[in-house]
């Protein structure tokens, strides 16, 4: 229990981190007096740091950069390898496991234990592992590292517990699978050629063993020679030399013959009777030509031959299509018969597999489906209907479809909304799949009993916008929405896009969703936002547009006697653009660039179209061009449904825009939003000498008399707010600088002003441009960003950009010399990948530089806008890069009739605050520590039918500061949270009661305030990797856990909090990784997750009947014990291979066992351990032998030595 009492108005401004004062705002009323402030505020805080524990909890999407696959034909789960040494492990819709190698090494191959709940990896650190799935989270049992060999290739038959290992050097070792510990049997190149033979067969390339006879081991080496060696004999049955490097091969069933496939493009069939020649050559795609000479193919890189009862054997193999054949996609053909059918793939084929009935390779194989692993998709082809139709991919595989650029988690969501996307989606699916089930659909999943709805949503650099359902640790598409559509297609050659460099231009930057009122707002790299209203019915409209102008330029005279005044907000509805606007000059037209002006980036459709069901777009607003600069990106958005209004900013200012009336009600520049308040001294700065008028920051495309636009400007702005300024130094790392775009509300760049050096050869292109745009790429998504490093242009800046490079172990380079290379360094910048810095000075200095604030985050809500305010009335905060606040009141008609008629109105600024560092987040508790959602509206479709006894009016739901009526007047706490501190205020007196620095070394991503266990905390994210959680309104810190050691874009971009302790970010250009901060959650996690082990009978081998087995051979049992056994076999050398035990090793197994197998495997551990006690036993009773020898040897020395010696003589 805590209790903050005797909270009084400024009893925290002497106190060490307290807000400055605020100055009072003058207005027509006089000077402000602070409303009365409760003498006692009683918060309870439930939240203690017992509550707290990070972890991972499940991995969505596609692996990245895939590089095996393996199927267990019993249990029907697939595992797929990925370069980084991940293991995706799937089964049934549900059923979805990721596993990480320590290491990080690339998984080379992947082998189930079939039907044991086991699986071996094979890395490309020469590193065997055992995994354990028999438990929710599977562990490593036991690894094994060679030390003087390269692993190439494994093969374990099945009901077989020794694997065999083919190395690069053409050896074979054994490994037994139980203790993981290698056979003293090895097969040696050397002894599996023939003596005669001069030259090495290379590596290993293949391994499996005679479905005729397990005793007999085909290898294959890379070079074209196959071996068959019999285990028995150690000698060589039959020895094959060809002329082409050897691929993979495939035996029939029957073991009499077997399929190769090689690098020119051909297979050939060998019959084991006759092994001097090749039974069958065929080249499946090299035709013949005109001279007689057949077609140069590509390598076939795998083959599979499978047999089937009813009808021919398919062979189905990967590559071999023709060279002279460009732009050819990646190709899997199926041959069944004299048909030859080949499937194009969109991506480069990985690997495939064949699935069949039977999990013994001696049985008609009977295949029903191939899986191919494509780079960046994973398809499942049904064999059983002649078209081969693909299966619906139940997985979320395609998150990555176009490259994400953003993320938004909604827990908790209304529980209708999700049933509804989904039947609006559904409406869009594609068809033609095939109607079989899914066939991967092993183990166990069950929905658990913590389970609310949640929708994560991605932004797209297509312009696209998913929303995924995310329940119960699963994700479902659930509906897709294309932005793009909205605006005409720019012509090839032609727009702003070419002209920039832009090859994304609908790329999706930020999203708001209200899910209580179903508006969505999109916001476009191209500087526009698009409002979208859902509706269940299709619509004929025509798309509104709003052009807004703002824009400053970076010479303009600002005077400390300018900034006496206090600002001037322009009359509502003064300025308003109409809604439809003529282009002055078509976007997509070549000008020169003192013509570009007033013109928007894209051209918005300007004719009735047709909408189908789901989001249909409501308003567009685009920001424009000026003076042939491009608009400065949109950093900051904020929408409130039942205030009807939308907010959002750049580094030039703040506009509002009533979406109901379709009108703007403020366009200013951050400047002018102080006024009086300002709490920066500004310095002044030389007028430009004979400046053109041109139009001013508030200045819209609405063709008004002159007038209007004049009393529209505040009269402390003098075209914008550029200016030199008296701040803490800023030496920070532009961490939304991506990929040539800029997207930081504080970073350098985004200065519009003109280059002040010699241009080179690209200058007219830069000037074009405009220092705020360099080019952006097709990379430029979240997936996919790399990072650039500019620093502030300071004093001394080149040896804090040392220290930096010192301290972070990265390059920079300064903001002057990213602009004055004529060509952008992109090598430079993609090499960047993965990391990046960034840092701030503490130091507090007066420094004359060229800087913008830029509008860092919005927020509405019912609050105080000045320390006067007895009731609350609608605000709008404001956060800046220079870590200012400011309250912003509103004045909204309540009436329905009135407010579609009636201008909203804008008060003077309210209070202004200051923090460290730029803003980040608006948070706001009542005084019992209970958090305010912001007002809705009720969603209502506007599209219905209508209904004369139920007019449509708005629905709005207010939720009131305070629990109880009668304390309504006693206010709010607010949290504001920035990049280095966390204060609480109390409200309308503006008391801070807490302030917390967050991180001093550092600096907070990501700040959300959450819902957690029925009560509330502050959860931060860090450049740093650690994730925080803060006690509210006390910021006591609960949890600091050091989660991501390495940061990088695509993080930093892309983490996002939600409520009930969760939070996701990209861990991958293709991967969601979600992970819980709630030790609640924590605690039931193995109940949500899938099993992936199902204890399932393996089925009977065929009866062969007495005639088939006797002349068809195998009449003997093969005992591999026998032969690879110790006793046998004797010991491998140490030096050889290194025994690692598993982390998860008993402890894993005692969780998965149960009953008799329980038992057995008990049993099995408890070997092991005896086993290797005997080991140690057995080394140092070895090492006492040899140092007795020793002792024995000198000794001997000695007496040979004094033997002849008489007594005298010693």
């Amino acid at each position: 229990m805590k209790k903050f009492r005797k909270v009084l108005d400024g009893l925290t401004t002497s106190s060490p981190g307290g807000t400055m004062g605020s100055p009072s705002c003058g207005s027509a009323a006089g000077t402000p007096t602070a409303a009365p402030t409760p003498k006692e505020i009683d918060v309870q805080e439930t939240l203690v740091s017992e509550n707290f524990q990070l972890c991972k909890t499940v991995r969505h999407g596609f692996p990245y950069q895939p590089t095996s696959l393996a199927f267990d034909p019993v249990q029907k789960i697939l595992a797929i390898g990925s370069r980084s040494g991940g293991v995706r492990i799937l089964g049934r819709p549900g059923v979805d496991c990721y596993c990480q190698h320590e290491s990080g090494a690339a998984v080379l191959q992947l082998q189930f234990l079939i039907n044991e709940g086991a699986l071996v990896t094979a890395c490309a650190d020469d590193t065997l592992h055992l995994w354990n799935l028999r438990q929710r989270r599977p562990a490593v049992l036991h690894s094994l590292k060679f030390n003087r060999e390269r692993i190439t290739f494994c093969h374990l038959p099945f009901q077989s517990k020794w694997l065999y290992v083919g190395t690069e050097r053409g050896n074979t070792h054994i490994v037994n699978i139980e203790s993981f510990i290698l056979s003293g049997y090895v097969i040696m190149w050397n002894k599996a050629i023939e003596l005669s033979t001069k030259t090495h067969p290379g590596p290993v390339v293949h391994l499996s063993d005679s479905p005729k006879d397990e005793g007999k081991l085909l290898i294959g080496f890379e070079g074209g020679t196959i071996v068959q060696w019999d285990l028995r004999a150690k000698k060589a049955d039959f020895r094959i030399y060809y002329d082409e490097a050897i691929h993979s091969v495939s035996w029939h069933h029957e073991g009499k013959q077997f399929m190769c496939s090689h690098s020119d493009g051909s297979l050939t069939l060998w019959n084991l009777r006759n092994t001097t020649k090749p039974f069958q050559l065929t080249f499946p795609h090299g035709k013949i030509q005109k001279d007689g000479r057949k077609e140069s193919c590509k390598p076939i890189l795998k083959v599979e031959y499978k047999t089937t009862r009813s009808s021919e054997p398919f062979v189905i193999f990967s590559g071999g299509l023709s060279y002279d054949k460009a732009g050819r996609r990646p190709a899997l053909t199926i041959m069944h018969g004299k048909a030859i059918t080949v499937l194009e793939m969109d991506y480069p084929i990985v690997e495939f597999m064949v699935l069949c009935e039977t999990p013994y390779n001696n049985e008609v194989q009977d295949p029903y489906a191939v899986v191919v692993l494509l780079e960046k998709d994973l398809i499942v082809v049904d064999l059983t209907q002649s078209n081969f139709p693909v299966f619906e991919n139940p997985y979320p595989m395609d998150v990555h479809e176009s490259p994400v650029t953003c993320t938004a988690y909604f827990a908790d969501c209304p529980p209708d909304i999700i049933p509804i996307l989904y039947s609006i989606g559904a409406k869009n699916k594609k068809t033609g799949y095939s109607h079989k089930e899914w066939p991967i659909a092993g183990g166990t999943w069950t929905l658990g009993s913590h389970t609310y709805p949640e929708i994560i949503i991605t932004g797209h650099a297509d312009g696209s916008i998913k929303f995924w359902d995310a329940s119960a640790f699963t994700l479902q598409m659930l509906y897709k929405l294309k932005t793009s559509k909205v605006f005409e297609k720019p012509k090839p050659g032609e727009g702003r896009a070419v002209e920039l460099g832009e090859e994304d231009p609908f790329a999706v930057q930020m999203v708001s969703w209200c899910p209580h009122s179903r508006i969505f707002c999109v916001v476009g790299i191209s500087a526009h936002i698009i409002l979208y209203r859902f509706s269940k019915y299709d619509a004929n409209t025509q798309i509104v547009s709003l052009e807004v102008r703002l824009q400053c330029e970076p010479e303009d005279i600002i005077t400390p006697s300018e900034n006496e005044n206090n600002p001037c907000f322009s009359e509502p509805g003064s300025h308003s653009p109409q809604p439809h606007h003529q282009y002055p000059v078509s976007p997509g037209s070549r000008t020169p660039d003192s013509a570009r002006d007033n013109i928007p980036c894209l051209k918005v459709k300007d004719k009735m179209v047709r909408v189908p069901p789901g989001y249909q777009s409501d308003l567009v607003i685009q920001l424009l061009w000026v003076d042939g600069e491009p608009p400065q990106q949109i950093t900051s958005l904020d929408l409130n449904s039942a205030y009807g209004l939308l907010a959002f900013g750049n580094c030039n200012g703040l506009a509002v825009v009533d979406y109901l009336q379709k009108t703007v009600i403020l366009c200013i520049s951050t400047l002018d939003l102080y006024g009086a308040t300002d709490p920066y001294q500004r310095l002044s700065r030389s007028p430009r000498r004979n400046r053109q008028s041109t139009s001013g920051l508030t200045e819209l495309t609405d063709n008004q008399q002159s007038i209007d636009m004049e009393r529209s400007k505040s009269p402390t702005s003098v075209k914008g707010p550029g200016r030199k300024l008296s701040l803490p130094t800023d030496l920070k790392t532009d961490l939304d600088h991506v990929n040539g775009h800029c997207t930081s509300p504080t970073s350098q760049p985004c200065s519009a002003g003109k280059p002040r050096i010699p241009m080179g050869p690209e200058g007219p292109r830069l000037t074009r441009r405009g220092p705020g745009r360099p080019p952006f790429r097709k990379a430029q998504s979240a997936a996919c960003m790399e990072i650039s490093l500019p620093v502030s242009h300071t004093e001394g800046h080149a040896s804090r950009r040392a220290m930096l490079q010192q301290l972070h172990g990265v390059t920079m380079y300064s903001h002057d010399e990213h602009h004055t290379t004529a060509a952008y360094c992109w090598n430079e910048r993609e090499s960047r990948e993965n990391s990046f810095s960034r840092s701030r000075s503490s130091s507090v200095s007066s420094i004359d530089r060229d800087t913008k604030e830029a509008i860092t985050t919005l927020q509405f809500g019912e609050s105080y806008g000045r320390k006067s305010d007895v009731l609350p009335t609608p605000c709008l905060w404001v956060g800046t890069s220079l870590g200012v606040v400011i309250l912003i009141p509103l004045s909204i008609p309540t009436d329905h009739e009135e407010r579609m008629e009636d201008p909203v109105t804008v008060g003077p600024s309210g209070a202004v605050q200051m923090l460290k560092g730029s803003m980040l987040r608006f948070g706001f508790l009542d005084c019992n520590g209970a958090l305010i959602q912001s007002p809705y509206e009720v969603w209502r479709d506007l599209n219905a039918p209508e209904d004369p006894d139920r007019p449509r009016r708005r629905k709005l739901v207010h939720f009131s500061p305070s629990s109880s009526q009668d304390a309504f007047g006693e206010g709010h706490l607010a949290i504001v949270c920035s990049e280095r501190q966390a204060k609480v205020f109390l409200m309308p007196s503006q008391s801070c009661l807490f302030v917390h620095n967050i991180t001093e070394s550092s600096f907070v991503l990501r700040a959300d305030v959450v819902s957690l266990c029925n009560s509330v905390c502050l959860a931060c994210f860090c450049a740093n990797g650690h994730v925080m959680t803060l006690s509210l309104p006390s910021l006591r810190p609960l949890m600091d856990v050091n989660y991501l050691p390495l940061t990088d874009m695509r993080i930093a971009r892309t983490f996002c909090f939600t409520n009930e302790g969760q939070a996701l970010y990209l861990s991958s250009p293709t991967e969601i990784q979600r992970i819980t901060y709630s030790q609640e959650m924590c605690d039931n996690l193995q109940e949500m997750l899938g099993e992936l082990f199902t204890p399932i009978e393996t089925p009977e081998a065929q009866n062969r009947g007495f005639l088939k087995g006797f002349f068809g051979g195998n009449a003997h049992t093969f005992d591999r014990e026998e032969l690879f056994g110790e006793a046998a076999a004797g010991k491998a050398s140490r030096s050889l291979a290194q025994h690692i035990p598993g982390q998860g090793g008993v402890e894993g197994m005692k969780v998965a066992a149960s009953g008799a197998v329980g038992e057995l495997a008990r049993a099995r551990i408890a070997l092991d351990e005896r086993g290797q006690r005997l080991g140690e036993l057995e080394e140092r009773t070895a090492l006492m032998m040899t140092s007795a020898e020793t002792f024995s040897k000198h000794a001997h020395e000695l007496m040979l030595k004094c033997k002849d010696k008489k007594w005298y003589q010693f």
